[in-house]
């Protein structure tokens, strides 16, 4: 692969608080436009190493690469630069509960842009019309559904117009159904807009019907087990960790 196609590297990373390491010597990369999953386990590390790859917390070790820019190592000027490529979807939505879905999305052209206020009022419909809520611009988040709260956290964090969206459990706390329709919405984002997404998750469903590729973390291992497409990994793995997650079995040793 020629390394304009990798939009993230991860690059030796101890994944962790202080001195305690979660995960240990993370190596992964994604590619541009892809889909990508970090699975596993409660409490394996997954939403810190997220942590990690957005800046909100530094690694114990190793380099986080953002369309080639070391966001571990970045100063001001260049962390600013990084931060701006990227958007970030929390597993809650983390809408404003007083501002309508239109003055969500709003929020960040307003502090980051100097358009003018017709052009944000135009850029935040459009984006609310790429995840079907164009209808909803006036309501208040506590007036949606969980899923349409989820969608709306989509458009806010899209608002910038970024090449990559990381999204914490975005399926969290939906009906298989909706979280179906999320899960469509994202591919057609990913496939339409050529947006990479990186999402944490251990939903099945959502794992194979949206990822292209993932990483699977263990945490008694403290590394990643196994990586790849994960249809194949759950077709194809003979280590029973990896079809103890990907299959719901009971490992062995667990028995």
């Amino acid at each position: 692969m020629n390394l304009p196609d990798i939009i993230i590297r991860v690059v030796n990373v101890d994944a962790g608080y202080d001195d305690v390491a979660i995960q240990k010597n993370i190596n992964f990369d994604v590619r541009r436009g892809e889909v990508f999953g970090i699975l596993g386990g409660s409490g394996c590390g997954k939403s810190t190493l997220l942590k990690h790859m957005i800046g909100l917390n530094e690694p114990i070790a190793g380099h986080i690469y953002i369309d080639g820019d070391d966001i571990v190592t970045a100063d001001e000027a260049t962390e600013a630069r990084i931060l701006r490529k990227f958007g970030v979807m929390y597993q809650s939505g983390a809408l404003f509960g007083s501002m309508t879905l239109l003055e969500n999305v709003r929020l960040p052209l307003e502090e980051y842009t100097d358009l003018a206020d017709d052009t944000i009022d135009l850029v935040a419909r459009m984006k609310l019309e790429l995840v079907g809520l164009e209808a909803f611009t006036g309501h208040l988040p506590s007036e949606l559904s969980g899923g349409m709260q989820k969608r709306a956290g989509i458009a806010r964090a899209m608002a910038l117009d970024p090449s990559i969206l990381f999204m914490d459990e975005p399926s969290s706390g939906l009906d298989p159904i909706t979280a179906a329709s999320l899960d469509a919405t994202i591919r057609r984002l990913a496939e339409n807009l050529g947006v990479t997404f990186v999402i944490v998750t251990h939903d099945l469903g959502s794992i194979f019907v949206a990822t292209d590729r993932v990483i699977l973390l263990d945490r008694k291992a403290k590394g990643i087990i196994a990586q790849g497409d994960p249809r194949r990994l759950r077709d194809e793995s003979d280590d029973p960790r990896v079809r103890a997650f990907f299959r719901r079995e009971v490992e062995p040793m667990a028995a």
